[in-house]
């Protein structure tokens, strides 16, 4: 889920910001300390979107920074169990594929890519036995979270596609053109039943 955080914090603004204005030297410094930051609580920071208050600074003897007392507002990811992502397979491997959903990664465990049976191929993708459905590095998918561990400061995300609505999103639309059809037969098939009454 996206969550717009408000944070009070004191910020260690480096020696090299201080000719700019308090204000941006704290802006910028906070752009590069959430650059790429994951916290277990606040989850993955995607943007620092507005600073709301600069308090007066503080230099401590021997450190040549100075900090800030402030407040800010910052958009985070945190992914909770059973959200449905969207994203790019970005690598395949013979024991699944990993997609890149933008502020993260998942992984997809062979067994969780499609309900068949699946094998690696040589050309680099993972293939439906009865299906024939490929999944290839680039191709959009739809996913849900599964599983989420922590080990250290990193996350680990574990997807399935293994459920109705969920895939790659060529076989979503395969499916919902098949249900269609399905619908179109089976009313076509009731409205003869009822002729002949």
């Amino acid at each position: 889920m996206f969550y717009i955080t408000e944070v009070e914090d004191h910020i260690r603004v480096e020696p090299k910001l201080f000719g700019l204005p308090t204000s941006k030297a704290v802006d910028q410094q906070l752009k590069e300390t959430y650059a790429d930051y994951y916290d277990r609580e606040l989850g993955k920071v995607l943007e620092v979107l507005e600073v709301t208050e600069v308090g007066e600074g503080v230099i401590i003897p021997g450190d040549g920074a100075a900090y800030y007392k402030s407040t800010f507002k910052l958009l985070v990811w945190k992914p909770e169990l059973q959200e449905l992502v969207n994203g790019l397979i970005s690598e395949i491997t013979d024991f699944g594929a990993f997609i890149d959903m933008g502020a993260m990664r998942g992984m997809i465990h062979i067994s969780q890519t499609m309900d068949d049976y699946v094998s690696f191929s040589k050309s680099n993708s993972l293939l439906g036995k009865s299906t024939n459905r490929s999944l290839k590095v680039g191709d959009s998918c739809m996913a849900r979270i599964v599983a989420l561990s922590h080990k250290g400061d990193l996350l680990k995300i574990g997807l399935t596609m293994r459920q109705p609505g969920l895939g790659k999103l060529d076989w979503i639309k395969e499916d919902q053109l098949k249900k269609q059809k399905d619908a179109q037969k089976a009313l076509k098939a009731e409205e003869k039943s009822v002729k002949k009454k």
